[in-house]
Order: structure tokens, then C-alpha cells, then sequence
């Protein structure tokens, strides 16, 4: 509710919520040019994902590849890609969480 018992300024809420759209639109922006990086095995393979969890590089150590145990490697893969996407939900959490929890203020929205 209003303050006082009033009604919402029209405008102001119009204006809030183009300032949180613009600020939505940065904070996207941030998460699809930054990268963050997962690891498994010690550092044997590393993979490199977006904000958005997009994977963008792979890295696997020489050392990390047997060919009579390729199982592992397929784990030690899947393992830093997953890590990767973790530390991308925490940026976006980072990026994106202050945002949603504007949006909660606002009369009239369902958050």
C-alpha cells in the first residue's frame, strides 16, 4: 500500500520500472561477457563458462588423458563444467538477485 492512503504516482512507477528494466538489461549484458572458471582433478581439466553458463573454453592437461581410461576423463570434464555453471549461478545471483528483490517493492507486481 501507498503512504498515507493515496494512489500510486502513475509516472513514478512507469519510471521505476524502466530504471529496473535498464538495470536488468546491464546486469545481462555483465553476465554474457564475463567468464568464470570451474576445475577438476586438481586442476587436470578446467573449463570456462559465461555468466550464463554457456561454455566457452576447455582445458584439459596432457597428464589427465589415458587412453585405457578415457571414463575418467569424461567425469573429470563433466565435473568442471560443472563447477563452472555453479560459479556462474552465484554471479548471476550476484548480478541479478538485488534486482529481482527491487522488483518486490512495487505495487501492483506479483513478486
Amino acid at each position: 500500500m501507498i503512504p498515507g492512503g493515496g494512489q500510486p504516482n502513475m509516472q513514478e512507477l512507469l519510471q521505476q520500472a524502466q530504471k529496473m528494466q535498464q538495470d536488468l538489461a546491464r546486469a545481462q549484458e555483465e553476465l554474457a561477457d564475463a567468464e568464470v572458471e570451474g576445475q577438476a582433478g586438481g586442476g587436470l581439466v578446467k573449463a570456462t563458462v559465461n555468466g550464463s553458463g554457456e561454455l566457452r573454453a576447455l582445458v584439459i592437461d596432457p597428464q589427465a588423458v589415458d587412453p585405457e581410461d578415457t571414463e575418467t576423463l569424461a567425469d573429470l570434464v563433466v565435473a568442471a563444467v560443472h563447477a563452472a555453471n555453479d560459479n556462474a549461478q552465484r554471479l548471476q545471483q550476484e548480478k541479478l538477485g538485488p534486482l529481482a528483490q527491487g522488483l518486490g517493492g512495487m505495487p501492483g507486481l506479483p513478486f
